[in-house]
């Protein structure tokens, strides 16, 4: 049994914009200190910006490559493993950042369901063409 289910599309439309909202909306709601607000509001905007320019079933301007932007996801959970230390927060302020960045590297890395070459999707064998 695979724990690969997070798909391209899976990840387009249940967590890409659900999570941007979240990092903008939480840090309020949770009342997080200054800095950890500023964050959190500043990689909101942009996770919306993000999708937004990739090449996935929710992109408006398909620019950047899906593999770019699951690496750009993992880059974001580093930030956020790192964040509480380098910036010094504490209690709610740098769980909120641990949970985060758990989730943001389980979806991308452990979760995340290997995308099928083209040749494979559409019923080609590259070995036997020629």
């Amino acid at each position: 049994m695979s724990f690969r289910f997070i798909t391209k599309s899976i990840h387009a439309y249940v967590i890409d914009y659900p999570f941007a909202i979240v990092l903008l909306a939480a840090p309020f709601v949770l009342k997080l200190g200054q800095s950890a607000m500023w964050l959190s509001v500043v990689v909101g905007v942009a996770a919306l910006l993000l999708p937004a320019l990739t090449d996935h079933p929710t992109g408006l301007v398909r620019i950047i490559p899906y593999w770019l932007h699951l690496w750009v996801d993992r880059a974001v959970g580093l930030v956020f493993v790192i964040a509480p230390v380098a910036f010094k927060f504490a209690g709610l302020d740098a769980w909120y950042y641990w949970v985060l960045a758990a989730g943001v590297l389980l979806s991308t890395s452990v979760f995340n369901a290997p995308e099928k070459p083209v040749a494979t999707r559409s019923g080609l064998d590259m070995r036997t063409a020629g």
